[in-house]
């Protein structure tokens, strides 16, 4: 099912501030959406509000053709899956499972079938008869997946289910829930504050702060193409490397002048009307080059390694004293306390307007 909002706003009663502003989106039938963002952003408020759980304060919300704004949580067609996992602890996995279904007055062959259905996808058939304390984490958060699964919603609403897992168990989770989202091919969506979630699960992402969607779009643009500063430094990890600088000649050089960057030719060309004025460069670590034909070079001392298996990471400083992470695989050696010289992947750096901090190309 389709969800569009438009032109949605939230504000709380008694405060001045909106919560959520101007909130305009569209999810496809069968996306994997991810409203992404730091703690206090709105993504949750966001969540709510699509659940029916929370008022909209202004603009209109659609479930394919149907104005959903005062339209009770029972009556969305929807199932949610809580952080918490929120089961009742007396119940068996099986009883759960049916919860729902039996509340509904359900015909009991019915609550079987998609009982035994859920339980097989989700490969908890052996746990049907425990109790939830009896169960891992990870059992438990499939538990609360089947019990949504039963319902067969139009839309799944998924409010961080992984974030009381184990990182090693959150990785299998996150491969487990695309494989699911697969099977069931039901509009998803999903709240997290976890940039590796988003950029591995979804197939758009909605990245908030203060209320204010910032971009949004598939993951690629997010990394590739980030629409401005906060994007550029909130996705990526280790995050981007930034420089402050002006456009002189045609050449970008940064304030302490340890920077020079000569721009591609179709950079040079969006960057013309910036001569003279100041401009944010990112790099990402990844699209530094080390060795061979450097092109525009600059000096760095390094001061810690850190081996990754196949990559290193190497956090340096540039003579004036800048900051900088430089990642190079892992079977390069290099050394605290050495110098090196190292070059750009001209085309694929970031130019950033310094005022606005929105990107321009």
């Amino acid at each position: 099912m389709d969800v569009q909002l438009i032109n949605i706003g939230k504000k709380y009663e008694g405060r001045s501030n909106y919560t959520l502003r101007n909130i305009n989106l569209e999810i496809k039938d069968k996306d994997f959406c991810v409203i992404l963002g730091p703690s206090g952003c709105g993504k949750s408020t966001l969540l709510r509000m699509i659940a029916g759980l929370n008022s909209i304060t202004e603009g209109d919300m659609y479930f394919g053709e149907r104005r959903m704004n005062t339209v009770p949580p029972k009556d969305r067609d929807i199932a949610m899956v809580f952080q918490s996992y929120a089961l009742y602890p007396h119940m068996s996995v099986y009883d759960n499972l049916a919860f729902s279904l039996t509340m509904k007055k359900e015909n009991p062959k019915v609550i079987n079938e998609r009982v035994l259905e859920a339980a097989n996808v989700l490969q908890i058939e052996e746990y049907l008869h425990s109790k939830p304390s009896e169960i891992s984490g990870g059992q438990r958060q499939r538990v609360a997946l089947g019990r949504a699964m039963v319902r067969k919603p139009k839309v799944f609403l998924m409010d961080e289910p992984l974030s009381n897992l184990d990182a090693k168990l959150r990785e299998h989770m996150r491969v487990e829930l695309v494989r699911l989202h697969h099977s069931l091919d039901t509009t998803t969506i999903y709240v997290t504050h976890d940039q590796t979630e988003a950029m591995t699960m979804a197939t758009k992402i909605i990245l908030l702060d203060d209320g204010i969607i910032q971009q949004d779009g598939p993951p690629e643009e997010f990394y590739n193409q980030p629409a401005n500063l906060f994007v550029a430094t909130f996705i990526g990890s280790p995050t981007m490397n930034l420089f402050q600088g002006r456009m002189s000649d045609g050449v970008f050089v940064s304030l302490d002048g340890d920077i020079h960057i000569t721009p591609s030719e179709d950079d040079a060309t969006a960057l013309a009307a910036y001569e003279g004025k100041e401009v944010t460069v990112g790099i990402r670590s990844e699209r530094f080059i080390s060795g061979g034909e450097l092109g525009d070079t600059f000096r760095a001392e390094i001061e810690v390694v850190e081996m990754l298996g196949k990559e290193k990471l190497l956090y340096g400083k540039l003579p004036k004293g800048q900051s900088i992470t430089i990642s190079v695989p892992g079977h390069f050696e290099y050394h605290p306390g050495e110098e090196h010289s190292f070059g750009y992947d001209i085309e694929a750096i970031h130019y950033f307007d310094s005022s606005t901090t929105n990107r321009i190309v």
